[in-house]
Parts: structure tokens; C-alpha cells; sequence
């Protein structure tokens, strides 16, 4: 049977994390990827690193997992910056950009943001052009001289999910687990290849939402306030 759970936008979150680990391993489910963005927005970020090193069985590097790596003047920034160890500072920079699956006779990509950056952002708004360049080979897929272009795209980045048909394929959003904005339950979807056809079923999780919240107090997270209004209202700090 293959069946592969994608989880995306982690950011620290572990009470989120550990409850939807339990629920794929509840299902049975074996094979994990992530899509980046382990860190950042919640307190937790090394905790998070070794859970996913532990359970995924392939992850990509988010924005976050890339400009933490940088130096930074801001003191929100550097609150993270400090929480992490040299063995995840060396994990992050050793992710790859983007995983290429064949299954069933369809290619299937997975990334964190687009083929061409992990900072270029593409939403459901975006003209037609920006959303079907999703399915374009690239440089960074190391893909670009490949004439097969994916079947289905996965990714993350917006933290909400969704899935769009096309002509040319597939485009799905699996939200996030750690810093949902759609509904504020943790979420993830299921990559089914276990029959001639592959099929992709949403999941969401409840978590100990406040419980998060008084971890992240404990320790000191910086933008409380706004952790609090993304967790537990859905609201997006940069709205």
C-alpha cells in the first residue's frame, strides 16, 4: 500500500506537530514528507527539527528554514536564531529544494513555495499564467531540460489548503500544521497511490491550542500577542 502523509509550515509548533504525527501513525501511514518551514512563529523550532528528522522520510527547506541561516539585526529574528543548535543550523542547510515522485505512471513535485523560490509566492488570486507556472520545470527542480512536466504539484507556504484542477494538472495546498489561517485545526493531506489512480484526501487535526500558548509564554516568545491572534483566531500577523 502507498500512502504518504505531506505536512507543511511546522514553525515550532510542537503541541500541533506531535498531534498530527499521532494521527498518521493512527492511520497507518508510514511514509511522511514535509514541505519546509520547521521553524519560526513558535517556540519550539529545535524540538520541531528532531521530530521531523525522526518521522519524515523526505523534507524540503522553507523561507524560514533558509533566512534564519543569515545573520540578522532584528531581535525577533535572533530570538529564534539563538534556540537553534549547530546540529539544526546543519540539518536546515542540508535540505533539498524540491522532491520529484513517480507514481503511477504520473510525475508528482513537491516544494515549499514555487519551482523558482522559496520566497515567490503564489496564491489562488494570482492570474492563470502565475498559477500554471507552478507546473514549469526549473533550475532549482534541476529539472529545467526535462520534457515531462509534473502531473501534480503539491506545496505549501500559504498556510491554507486547497486543490485547483487544471489542463495541464493537479495544484495542491496542504495548509499547515503549526500556524493554520484557514481554520485554525492543524492540517495535512494524503497522497494515495494504492490503487491504478492517485487520489489526495484533506486531513485536519485538533491540537491543545492552549496549551501552545502557555509553552510559548513560558518560554518567552516574542509577538505573543500574535502568535495568539494566528493559533487560536486564524488571523495572519502581516494582514
Amino acid at each position: 500500500m502507498t500512502k504518504i502523509a505531506i505536512i507543511s509550515d511546522i514553525h515550532g509548533n510542537k503541541t500541533a506537530l506531535e498531534a498530527v504525527l499521532e494521527d498518521i501513525r493512527l492511520r497507518n501511514i508510514e511514509r511522511i514528507f514535509c514541505l519546509g518551514d520547521l521553524i519560526g512563529k513558535g517556540p519550539r523550532g529545535s524540538e520541531c527539527i528532531e521530530l521531523i528528522q525522526k518521522n519524515c522520510e523526505r523534507v524540503v527547506r522553507g523561507n524560514w528554514d533558509v533566512f534564519i541561516q543569515s545573520p540578522t539585526e532584528l531581535e525577533f529574528l535572533q530570538w529564534f536564531k539563538d534556540r537553534l543548535t549547530e546540529k539544526d543550523y546543519h540539518y536546515l542547510a542540508s535540505l533539498p529544494y524540491s522532491i520529484d515522485l513517480e507514481l503511477n505512471g504520473q510525475l508528482i513535485r513537491f516544494f515549499h513555495a514555487s519551482p523558482r523560490s522559496e520566497f515567490e509566492r503564489i496564491v489562488p488570486s494570482h492570474p492563470i499564467e502565475k498559477r500554471l507556472s507552478m507546473f514549469e520545470n526549473s533550475e532549482e527542480t534541476n529539472s529545467i531540460h526535462s520534457k515531462k512536466l509534473p502531473d501534480i504539484v503539491f506545496y505549501g507556504d500559504l498556510h491554507t489548503t486547497f486543490y485547483h484542477t487544471y489542463k495541464k494538472g493537479i495544484l495542491c495546498n496542504v495548509g499547515s500544521v503549526g500556524n493554520s489561517l484557514d481554520l485554525t485545526s492543524a492540517s495535512y493531506a494524503i497522497l494515495d497511490g494504492s490503487y491504478s489512480n492517485n487520489a489526495i484526501q484533506f486531513i485536519r487535526v485538533e491540537y491543545d491550542r492552549q496549551a501552545e500558548l502557555l509553552m510559548a509564554e513560558q518560554l518567552g516568545l516574542p509577538q505573543l500577542d500574535k502568535y495568539y491572534d494566528e493559533i487560536m483566531l486564524a488571523k495572519y500577523r502581516n494582514a
